[in-house]
């Protein structure tokens, strides 16, 4: 069993040193311009709050 825990320690370790380096390459380094442009038209990376529309009339 303390073989399986060290392996998914491992695992857990090697997956967020990836994620930390694609977050780098993605947004830090600005590696791909187009996928800036991308998330700003879709309005991912900006912290704006809409109304939302009520469908249902309450009573």
């Amino acid at each position: 069993m303390k073989m399986v825990e060290r392996i998914l320690i491992k695992l857990i370790l090697i997956q967020f040193v990836f994620l930390f380096l694609a977050q780098l390459f993605l947004h830090q380094l600005d590696i791909f311009p187009k996928l800036e442009q991308l998330t700003k038209y879709e309005g991912v990376n900006e912290n704006t709050f809409t109304e939302i529309l009520q469908t249902f009339k309450g009573n």
